[in-house]
């Protein structure tokens, strides 16, 4: 079986007394895709930044393989090769798309520089194309691209993706869902993501929790999801 990587237990959670999360258990197995689904409010986007130390803990725990991160700042849990991805704000627009990738990489050898972004730029090969270009005149889809690129740059072990796809057209979207694939098969990175495309969300996925209303509604492979007679319907919209 795979190792655990990030396990969270009875976790109640949310944003000063906002009170969003009630009691979550999750967890992320090594080099796994683990998507978050869910109704709006249900606490999907809360569960990530809860992990990324954005959000305050109540109670519970949080752990990344053998260290506990509750509570902890998020630079410090960023030091442990955890990355975050935010729906929106995830680029410095005013950058080039060098400028970017080298900001984003501010914490890495400046000999080992050098060589990590002709890597990424053969990994996004669009980003190459534009490297010289202010990243507030990329497309969405490219931009989803160069904040890909920007987290992939640090080597992180985990990478939390919130929404990826929103916003996008459903090719771009497809196209950016496809990259998330491919970085988790080349860099060996444990994918959690909350997706607001449902079945193409689950195709993609080793795992799948469903939230409602702050709490573990399901948990199981996703194609026990897409069967199961009530809950698809009922939450997803899916028949």
């Amino acid at each position: 079986m795979s190792e655990s990587v990030i396990n969270v237990n009875n976790l109640k959670s949310g944003y000063a007394n906002t009170h969003v999360l009630f009691g979550i258990n999750f967890e992320a197995k090594k080099d796994n895709i683990t998507v978050v689904v869910g109704p709006n409010g249900s606490g999907k986007s809360t569960l990530l930044k809860s992990i990324f130390g954005l959000c305050s803990v109540y109670s519970g725990e949080i752990r990344y393989k053998e260290d506990t991160i509750t509570n902890m700042e998020p630079h410090d849990i960023s030091r442990k090769k955890i990355a975050y991805l935010p729906q929106v704000n995830n680029v410095f627009a005013n950058l080039t798309v060098k400028e970017n990738l080298l900001m984003a990489s501010y914490t890495v050898n400046s000999k080992k520089i050098s060589k990590r972004i002709p890597e990424i730029f053969e990994t996004f090969p669009i980003l190459e194309q534009y490297k010289n270009t202010k990243a507030d005149t990329l497309s969405g889809g490219q931009r989803q691209m160069l904040a890909m690129a920007m987290a992939i740059i640090r080597q992180p072990k985990v990478i939390l993706f919130d929404e990826p796809t929103a916003s996008l057209s459903p090719k771009l979207a497809d196209e950016v869902l496809t990259k998330i694939i491919q970085i988790r098969e080349d860099y060996g990175i444990t994918v959690i993501m909350v997706e607001q495309n449902i079945r193409r969300a689950l195709k993609m996925s080793d795992y799948v929790y469903l939230l409602a209303n702050g709490k573990n509604v399901f948990s199981g492979k996703p194609d026990e999801l897409l069967e199961h007679p009530e809950l698809g319907k009922m939450y997803l919209g899916v028949n």
